[in-house]
Formats: structure tokens, C-alpha cells, sequence
């Protein structure tokens, strides 16, 4: 098992840039994918960026470009950077690790992008 913390979120102008962070509590060195998912009202929650332990990435059409996953394994942590924010990412971001065939999710940080 395995608990994740997320910090970072905020309010922040159009254009603006943000960097989300998520801390787990055990090493992740040997756990394949890490990732952020984000769920904006009245809609589904999105895969945005993950990363496997040898440092592939993938990243959801919309935030390519603007968005950076990364990970630190020495540290225990993933990263989101997050530039150019439209008002369309706002929403609640989620870390989550797959560990074997289970995942497990932070508990959610707001991202607010006012017009």
C-alpha cells in the first residue's frame, strides 16, 4: 500500500504557470507508473501525464507542450509543471501510482485559471 500527498495547487491567471507535487510514502524506484489525472466539474476524470520508471511519458492531447511530468525517485516524488494554464485546466488534480494491478490516488488539489 502506498499513501500519496499532493501540493501545489492554487489560483492562478491565464498564462500563468504552477508546479504540482506528489509526495509517496514508500520508494517508488520499482512501481512502473505514476501519473496525474484531473476532474473539472460536471465532467469525467482525465488522464493528463504518466510516467513509467524508466522515464517514458505520455501526455493528453490538450496539454501537450504546455505540461512537463517528471518524476524523482530518490525523493519519492512526481511532479506536474504546468505552463500557459487556460481556464479549461481548471480543475482537481489527482496523483496516482499503479502498484501491480492496484491504484492508489492522493487526495485531490485544486487548480483554479481565471480568465
Amino acid at each position: 500500500q502506498v499513501q500519496l500527498v499532493e501540493s501545489g495547487g492554487g489560483l492562478v491567471q491565464a498564462g500563468g504557470s504552477l508546479r504540482l507535487s506528489c509526495a509517496a510514502s514508500r520508494s517508488i524506484a520499482s512501481l512502473n507508473l505514476m501519473g496525474w489525472y484531473r476532474q473539472a466539474p460536471g465532467k469525467q476524470r482525465e488522464l493528463v501525464a504518466r510516467i513509467t520508471s524508466v522515464g517514458d511519458r505520455y501526455y493528453v492531447d490538450s496539454v501537450m507542450g504546455r505540461f512537463t511530468i517528471s518524476r524523482d525517485n530518490a525523493k519519492n516524488t512526481v511532479s506536474l509543471q504546468m505552463n500557459s494554464l487556460r481556464p479549461e485546466d481548471t480543475a482537481v488534480y489527482y496523483c496516482y501510482v499503479r502498484v501491480v494491478v492496484t491504484d492508489y490516488w492522493g487526495q485531490g488539489t485544486q487548480v483554479t485559471v481565471s480568465s
